[in-house]
């Protein structure tokens, strides 16, 4: 595997750490959309909404998901939260 930054480099002085704190800035957003749309369709299966339920498991299987990509670009030692 070639380490983030190496690509089309040949040269060790080219080499660099990538950016991702915009990236992660805007999974940060959309991980608080999904949040947002889970607890809605919670409060709606809550009430007995069989379909808002399912939509509810599959909001947060997408949230974690969202969640695992924040960890891997945040890096060691990048704890904002």
């Amino acid at each position: 595997m070639v380490p983030l930054g190496t690509i089309g480099t040949d040269r060790p002085e080219e080499m660099h750490a990538v950016d991702t704190s915009g990236i992660a800035d805007r999974l940060r957003s959309i991980e608080e959309e999904l949040r947002d749309l889970a607890y809605d369709r919670l409060r709606e299966a809550a009430g007995g909404d069989a379909r808002a339920r399912d939509d509810e498991k599959r909001v947060l299987q997408a949230r974690r998901a969202i969640e695992r990509a924040i960890r891997a670009l945040d890096g060691p030692g990048d704890l904002d939260d």
